[in-house]
């Protein structure tokens, strides 16, 4: 049952990288045709700074040391909880990565 569970939260993880790699490939050709708005370049910014947050989260949550056993729904649904944490952790203005990324990209762009 075990194998199961990481294997579903491989396939996510996998699922999750694949579909920010393809936002961030939309977003590259759209600065090459000069047609991405500021929103577009914004919300992407905001897409990577959630999934940096929710990384951190991750590796966070791998230095709590615990002797019991995880509640099965944590180990099947926690990868959505820490997704949701670093959602509403960037809405307004976040920490300020998305905003520190969105400036260097139009000044560099």
């Amino acid at each position: 049952m075990g194998i199961a569970i990481g294997s579903d939260s491989l396939y996510s993880a996998t699922a999750n990288l694949v579909g920010q790699n393809t936002q961030a490939e939309k977003l590259k050709d759209k600065i090459n045709s000069q047609a991405a708005t500021d929103e577009e370049m914004m919300e992407v910014c905001k897409s990577f700074e959630a999934y940096l947050l929710e990384q951190v989260m991750k590796e966070m949550k791998k230095t709590i040391p615990t002797d019991e056993k995880e509640n099965p729904y944590l180990e099947q649904f926690g990868d959505m909880q820490y997704q949701e944490y670093a959602k509403n952790a960037t809405e307004g203005q976040g920490i300020g990565i998305a905003q520190m990324l969105y400036e260097s990209m139009k000044r560099n762009g």
